[in-house]
């Protein structure tokens, strides 16, 4: 750094501060005119205020004023390639569509036979023929439901089963989960109240058992889904609990409805209800591959009781949810293909664009995500970039998402599509 003497005192020469562009050559960039049209003068003005004030603060450098105030203009949710090699990543909307999906959202965007039978033109069940593919998927089920996402799930189940009354669960299992959500608070909002038993680290049959009286509603097991107990630990068993004589509900969490090899530790809808559980519930926005639902398999009178509740009317899922859910069901998403996707593969693909790209190829590993199989490692191939590249690949349309890692940016290709791979080209090559 330099000082120099100028009309108005001490000015530090090579201060990044001073090549922030001035407000009226921002806003005179093709690109910003373009972000901003429509959007009124004022607004675009705001944007461009706060990305210059971002780069006064060393939270973007000075070049990237103009990308970050087209980003801030943008409308609506960005698209963005996933390249941060988490499949399930909760902060980018989880699991992505598969391309029926996205179909069976479009074809349901106008009107729909949501809940009208065509061939006698009367009303009909809400969301019949997705249910009818819900169940076929877990024919151990004797009934299902779905509600807007698993939290909604378990407040229903508490509110119909336990208001006013206790539900046993385990120490171990009072989880947290993302943005300081609580699952102790969320069963006490609908009036039960929580019985405690066993240890952190332990608990065993007994300890339910002699939790359980007239004031039970119903025994609830928890998959720890985002965390791992090791060492000197201890659970009873889903069988173990449905000697108890009281309802049995298990949260499974991450939307597996059938044992999946490649995550043995993960459980899953089939294998539960047929350890006896009364009710198993589950997301289907994670390893289930679709949009975001819960889901609720078991048996049909505890289901009919929850589906005739006046709030399952406040937790029902709209049409578009319906339609893609069932088409998922149906096919092959994204997530159960990327998670199937062979090491050789990634490799091969891994080599092509790094050709295109003068990239390096290097090893990465990958993770489910969404607090689905904590701890479980998937291989994977990435390929390395300069660090600098990550917030202009970020501010791109579409955006690219990778990980950093010391002084490299990793793409890696196990959380991204094949059919994204010329994307991907494209979007590094505009940044360098």
């Amino acid at each position: 750094m330099r000082l120099r003497a100028g009309p108005r005192g001490v000015t530090v020469t090579g201060d990044p501060r001073r090549r922030i562009p001035r407000t009226d050559a921002v806003l005179a960039d093709p690109r910003v005119v373009a972000a901003g049209e429509g959007a009124g003068r004022e607004v675009v003005k705001g944007a461009v205020a706060a990305a210059q004030e971002r780069a006064r603060d060393g939270r973007i450098a000075p070049e990237d004023v103009v990308a970050e105030t087209v980003a801030a203009l943008a409308a609506g949710p960005r698209r963005v390639i996933n390249a941060t090699g988490v499949l399930v990543h909760t902060n980018l909307g989880r699991a992505p569509l598969s391309a029926a999906a996205v179909a069976a959202v479009g074809a349901a965007a106008g009107c729909t036979d949501v809940e009208f039978d065509l061939a006698t033109g009367e009303r009909a069940g809400r969301g019949r023929t997705a249910l009818r593919a819900l169940a076929g998927a877990v024919p151990e089920a004797e009934g299902v439901h779905v509600v807007n996402n698993n939290a909604a799930a378990l407040v229903l189940v508490a509110t119909v089963l336990a208001a006013g009354r206790e539900i046993v669960i385990s120490r171990g299992e009072m989880v947290e989960i993302g943005d300081g959500f609580r699952l102790p608070d969320l069963l006490e909002s609908t009036g039960a109240r929580l019985r405690e038993v066993g240890t952190t680290n332990r608990t065993n049959r007994q300890d339910y058992a002699e939790a359980v009286g007239d004031a039970t509603g119903f025994v609830l097991k928890v998959h720890p889904s985002n965390f791992r107990v090791e060492g000197f630990t201890a659970a009873a068993s889903v069988a173990e609990l449905c000697a108890l004589p009281v309802p049995v509900v298990v949260d499974i969490g991450s939307g597996l409805l059938a044992p999946e090899p490649l995550l043995p530790g993960e459980p899953d809808a089939r294998t539960v209800l047929r350890s006896g559980a009364s009710l198993v519930t589950a997301s289907g926005d994670k390893l289930l591959g679709g949009p975001q639902a819960g889901l609720i398999l078991g048996r049909s009178g505890l289901v009919h009781r929850l589906r005739r509740h006046p709030l399952a009317r406040a937790l029902r899922v709209d049409k578009l949810t319906l339609a893609a859910l069932e088409a998922t069901l149906r096919a092959d998403p994204p997530v159960r293909l990327a998670l199937h996707t062979t090491l050789t593969d990634l490799e091969t693909r891994a080599h092509r664009l790094a050709e295109t790209l003068a990239a390096d190829v290097v090893s990465s590993v990958s993770v489910v995500g969404g607090g689905g199989a904590p701890g479980y490692e998937l291989p994977s191939v990435a390929l390395a970039l300069p660090e600098r590249l990550a917030l202009p690949l970020r501010l791109g349309d579409p955006s690219v998402v990778g990980r950093v890692a010391g002084d490299r940016l990793l793409l890696d290709l196990r959380s991204v599509p094949p059919s994204q791979d010329d994307e991907l080209v494209e979007a590094v090559r505009a940044c360098t």
